[in-house]
């Protein structure tokens, strides 16, 4: 968080860069900012500006989304030796620590996220204009998101209010309890669910059914079932999602901010970025990172290899499913039927994740192709409102029937038969709902989280260690810069 103090707190230093593709998008001009930030928020386009830059990190998640995968059981790190990228063999393996410069990355790309919000929510009161309650209310969705990822990861993180950090304050400011990040979570949301639109004025944009869903999944995650069920039920009674008939285009360019986006993180590969500044790409890097080693052939190209699925995470799609296809991509199947061909990366299993590797790119791509794919990343889809509200209405005890029909919706899109549907009740459902969970939402970064909030990550998880491995350790640079006022995560 240190790293961001300054950068924020000096200049704001927000990027000239664009955090959405298409020319019809809000956030595709170069903003330009007054170095003197006290004396900024004097008119409409500076709060545009600062906006604009507070969307910027959500495309820096792309490393919580691999490393949702790889601390799972859902895949293995990979890459080209034991030794690629430490920090991710180490999650993989469950032998963290607060040395481990990934997870350095999530704390300090999510607080400067949250600074980012703050700068603007610090100075929502200086001027007045039409439509700044819309800005407010993004901003707090997106304060939300950013506080959602850290609470998720390191568990009590340090709040400041509509404040940004100054440099010192870590040295006074505590770790809030989960219960008042959460507490904030909500607010912000149930605010910007009020405040914003439920069609979004541009792609990209938060909206009313966004802030609806992230609110129903933060009360999940606190096992508040009844305000879950009802929260998340507002956001399929809207009518402005759907599920798609082909679950293989949702993925595709195509399918982006299509019928089932309930909020996606926007990329595009028209600015390049390298490996000294990861969060400068304005291109989805996870992608890159998990493509096939030394690929030639149609369709795809040429990827790092981690993040690779494994055999058991294969095995639990049942016959006729749909989706696997779509999901995993058999690099030997897929050579012997287009003469495609690949290398093998350290910890091969034959399979990637099919969702996010790399397409055949446009001719005008820039900068390094392995860091600027332009697959959007489908942040929240209607697929996994619907299978959150089943939850949440089976485990309150509410309503088993009305769940049974959100599961059997999503697995009738997955089997294109009603032959498979689910008829259990009580625990039996809860099961079957989780299982659901893991074939439907395979390669999307949720499987960690889950596991770890419904109590299965120790038996499921090679090296996991309960009381432990729940939360992932401060890095040590901020138990450092804190001198002592804050204590590191129990285990590490």
């Amino acid at each position: 968080m240190k790293k961001y103090i300054f950068i924020t707190i000096a200049t704001i230093t927000i990027l000239s860069t664009t955090t959405i593709s298409c020319s019809d998008e809000f956030v595709n001009r170069d903003p330009v900012y007054s170095i003197d930030s006290e004396n900024y928020f004097n008119s409409k386009s500076d709060y545009d500006n600062a906006l604009i830059a507070a969307y910027d990190l959500l495309q820096s998640s792309y490393v919580n989304v691999l490393l949702g995968e790889i601390a799972s059981d859902n895949t293995l790190a990979g890459g080209e030796s034991q030794t690629d990228v430490i920090g991710f063999q180490q999650i993989d393996d469950m032998i963290h620590t607060p040395v481990n410069s990934n997870l350095r990355d999530i704390w300090n790309w999510m607080f400067a996220g949250v600074q980012r919000a703050n700068y603007i929510l610090e100075f929502k009161d200086r001027t007045d204009f039409e439509g700044k309650n819309q800005i407010i209310a993004e901003a707090r969705f997106l304060r939300a998101y950013y506080h959602f990822e850290l609470v998720k990861w390191f568990g009590p993180i340090p709040m400041n209010g509509d404040k940004r950090f100054s440099a010192g304050e870590e040295k006074t400011i505590p770790r809030s309890p989960v219960a008042d990040v959460y507490a904030s979570i909500e607010a912000d949301l149930i605010f910007a669910s009020e405040n914003l639109a439920a069609i979004p004025s541009q792609k990209g944009r938060a909206t009313k059914g966004a802030a609806l869903a992230l609110l129903g999944k933060a009360y999940l995650y606190q096992d508040k079932f009844t305000q879950a069920a009802s929260t998340l039920e507002r956001v399929i009674s809207s009518s402005n999602y759907s599920l798609v008939t082909d679950y293989n285009t949702i993925f595709e360019d195509e399918g982006e901010n299509g019928l089932e986006s309930v909020f996606e993180v926007q990329y595009t590969d028209k600015e390049g970025a390298g490996f000294g500044c990861l969060q400068c790409s304005e291109g989805n890097v996870a992608v890159g990172f998990s493509g096939p080693r030394n690929y030639t052939g149609s369709l795809f190209t040429s990827g790092f290899s981690f993040n690779v699925p494994t055999q058991e995470v294969v095995d639990a799609f049942e016959v006729g499913d749909n989706r696997e296809a779509v999901t995993i991509l058999d690099i030997a199947a897929w050579a012997a039927a287009t003469g495609a061909s690949a290398g093998e990366g350290y910890e091969h299993t034959g399979y990637f994740n099919r969702k996010y590797i790399p397409r055949k790119r446009s001719a005008d791509a820039q900068g390094d192709l392995n860091l600027t794919n332009p697959n959007n990343y489908r942040a929240i889809r209607y697929a996994d409102v619907l299978l959150m509200a089943a939850e949440a209405y089976n485990r309150s005890g509410l309503d088993d029937a009305k769940a049974r029909g959100y599961l059997n919706q999503v697995r009738r899109r997955a089997f294109g038969d009603v032959n498979h549907d689910i008829s259990a009740s009580g625990a039996a459902l809860t099961d079957f709902i989780w299982a659901e969970r893991r074939v439907e939402l395979v390669g999307e970064g949720h499987r960690f989280f889950d596991l770890v909030r419904t109590g299965k990550a120790a038996q499921e998880i090679d090296g996991f260690v309960a009381g432990k491995n729940e939360l992932f350790p401060i890095p040590i640079e901020e138990i450092q810069f804190a001198n002592g006022n804050w204590a590191q995560n129990p285990g590490y």
